[in-house]
């Protein structure tokens, strides 16, 4: 059978949760080494196989890329008896190899994880999981098929401090909790990324292969590396790439799967780049039993809320701003996190507004709970070695592929409204957008040949 018509088969066939078939990839012991192939050896990609390297009897046996320079640089800091490829195809072959790291651009996301978990390969696949909602499905259909472990990359599930924010808000500390606030913010005005004119490839690029599933455009050097994230054939802009960390910590937080339905508005309003995405950007998701709003700016960097003097925040750059987090807003108090912590600011007794029937003129005497603080740190290293320990034990790793696309879905459906300009309606269960053929359109993309595999 032709490898495109298998994954189609795999994705159409595939109940979710079904372990029925088992791969022939070996089973790796508690104590074998685990030999681990990268595929997309940039920063990120390098980052990841550096910590994986650190886990005891963990070894880098192959990279992978279409830019020599970067799989050289991986292959280097592998060590002796790494090989290096340029078709992810032939690391996944090779027999040696137990579990792949995907840290390529989102539209490279989906068929090296669906083709590795026919080969026997566990996967660690960087966020969002996939390109697409039906890409994402795509991957979980052919882990459960396969039985293979796939971790995404949302570190935030190891973090010890979002379990405690989750255990204080599923408790009913904070009191009920019907708003939620999410917040993303930069500053690249006035240039953006830049303009450049198209040109020839740099040495050592297999530009078409970068392409892909994506259309054919000439090379340029704003849609390769760092900046490809701006552009819609290659990634999601700054929901997907910024937004789908905190969409899956209010998943976890707030115990939801999914919205009922989403607005989105903005647009590319300061930055005049030549880059697709927009630099502002606002959602807002109905959830059953809360609102969840998120913001994002290119524009201004200092985000929401205020900051406790002495704490360390995430990617601050200034005194006072708290460019990227999250609020909790209960009847008891509200509580802000980010990647590495969380504050508590509580709620004063009494009532407060207009004709509230136990509102007190006076000062408060009181609050509605105690001010509270936890510190933690980027929990990406913790991340890798849950999925090391998942490949040896075969335990469910704590960012399964599941729980992956969940939060990737959030943040595409999020883009999904902005592109559409209309309100989106979800059913969750059969994964549909209700009553829109034209935003149902966008569930996929529309694949270029060779690689219309999903």
């Amino acid at each position: 059978m032709q490898r495109r018509q298998f994954i189609k088969r795999v994705i159409e066939t595939t109940a979710i949760g079904s372990t029925s078939a088992f791969s022939a990839g070996k089973i790796v012991g508690a104590n074998d080494r685990v030999n681990v192939g990268l595929i997309g050896c940039g920063g990120r990609g390098r980052l990841v196989a550096k910590l994986m390297r650190e886990v005891p009897n963990v070894e880098i046996a192959a990279v992978c890329d279409v830019f020599d320079p970067q799989a050289a640089a991986a292959q280097e800091r592998a060590g002796p008896g790494c090989r290096s490829y340029r078709d992810f195809r032939n690391l996944i072959e090779q027999k040696g190899v137990d579990a792949v790291v995907i840290a390529t651009p989102d539209h490279w996301h989906a068929i090296p994880a669906v083709l590795a978990c026919q080969a026997g390969k566990d996967v660690y696949v960087e966020k969002p999981l996939a390109h697409t909602i039906k890409e994402g499905r795509a991957m979980v259909a052919a882990a459960r098929r396969y039985n293979r472990m796939v971790q995404a990359g949302t570190q935030h599930r190891s973090a010890a401090h979002f379990r405690e924010v989750a255990g204080i808000i599923q408790s009913g500390e904070l009191g009920p909790v019907h708003f939620v606030r999410v917040w993303n913010y930069l500053n690249m005005s006035p240039d953006g990324i830049g303009r450049a004119p198209d040109s020839s490839p740099p040495e050592g690029l297999d530009w078409d292969f970068y392409l892909g599933p994506a259309p054919y455009v000439p090379y340029n050097k704003n849609r390769f590396l760092v900046t490809y994230r701006w552009f819609w054939d290659y990634a999601g802009g700054m929901a997907t790439d910024y937004g789908t960390h905190r969409f899956d910590s209010v998943l976890q937080v707030m115990g939801a799967d999914a919205p009922a339905s989403v607005t989105a508005s903005g647009g590319r309003y300061g930055l005049k780049d030549g880059a697709e995405t927009p630099d502002v950007l606002q959602i807002t998701y109905e959830f059953p039993t809360y609102v969840l709003s998120y913001e994002a700016s290119m524009l201004n960097g200092h985000g929401c809320g205020g900051r406790t003097p002495g704490r360390k925040y995430y990617l601050t750059r200034g005194k006072d701003d708290r460019p990227h987090g999250m609020a909790f807003y209960g009847t008891n108090g509200a509580l802000f996190a980010d990647r590495v912590g969380f504050e508590i600011y509580p709620e004063s007794l009494g009532e407060s507004g207009p004709g509230a029937a136990n509102s007190s003129a006076g000062p408060p005497e009181g609050y509605r709970m105690e001010r509270k603080e936890g510190q933690g740190e980027d929990a990406t290293g913790s991340h890798v070695r849950n999925f090391i320990e998942c490949v040896r034990s075969r335990q469910t790793p704590v960012a399964d592929v599941e729980i992956g696309h969940r939060a990737a879905t959030v943040a595409h459906l999020g883009n999904i409204a902005y592109r559409t300009g209309r309100k989106i309606r979800w059913d969750a269960v059969r994964e549909e957008i209700v009553g829109d053929s034209g935003a149902s359109a966008l569930l996929a993309s529309k694949a270029r040949k060779p690689w219309d595999l999903i």
